[in-house]
């Protein structure tokens, strides 16, 4: 690996150790074994580095919520269904489960934000790639395929869940929504609009 690819790896590990606030440059720096300058020189600043770095902790989280990391060939519902919506959201309760740290961290970059404007620039540009990185996982169509329309609709939904499921389980795991609820408080709804 060359400097670039230790800063990023050694910023991840900083990140699930320490934090965003706590990491200094000097930390990254001790635990990529680089030098000071290449932070700069690769990424700008020490906090565009932490974004990526914890972008790409997410990325990597993210792909646990397809089975076995494969894509639409490991999902065993059809798209669009509510099975397929219970299926996606057991593989994501599962990744959150297992990836703590991980969401906690997406916790204190939220209550950053305020004193952090330049990373709370960079997150915002990173959670439209987040909406529209989850819709294929439900309706099975490519990302690169998704109409801007449904990103902003179905993919802020999904997001907007995903966000609610994470403070749940990671607040209180026992008592956090399940898959199962999700899909039947869904069902539930759907069947009382049509009703009406």
């Amino acid at each position: 690996m060359g400097h670039r690819e230790d800063l990023l790896e050694g910023a991840k590990r900083c990140l699930l150790q320490k934090g965003f606030a706590r990491t200094t440059a000097r930390d990254i720096v001790k635990e990529s074994g680089t030098n000071l300058a290449s932070i700069g020189y690769h990424y700008g600043s020490k906090d565009a580095l932490l974004v990526q770095a914890y972008v790409s902790l997410v990325e990597a989280t993210g792909h646990r919520f397809e089975p076995g990391g494969e894509g639409e060939a490991a999902m065993s519902t059809p798209p669009g269904s509510l099975e397929r919506f219970q299926e996606v959201w057991a593989n994501i309760i599962n990744a959150v489960a297992e990836s703590p740290a991980i969401w906690l961290l997406s916790f204190e970059l939220i209550l950053q934000g305020d004193r952090l404007p330049e990373v709370r620039r960079m997150l915002a540009a990173a959670q439209d790639q987040g909406m529209s990185g989850l819709l294929p996982l439900f309706n099975g169509i490519p990302e690169e395929e998704q109409s801007r329309d449904t990103i902003d609709t179905e993919g802020r939904l999904y997001q907007t869940l995903l966000q609610g499921l994470m403070v749940q389980w990671v607040f209180d795991p026992d008592t956090a929504t399940s898959a199962e609820q999700l899909t039947e408080g869904l069902r539930r709804l759907a069947a009382g609009i049509k009703n009406r």
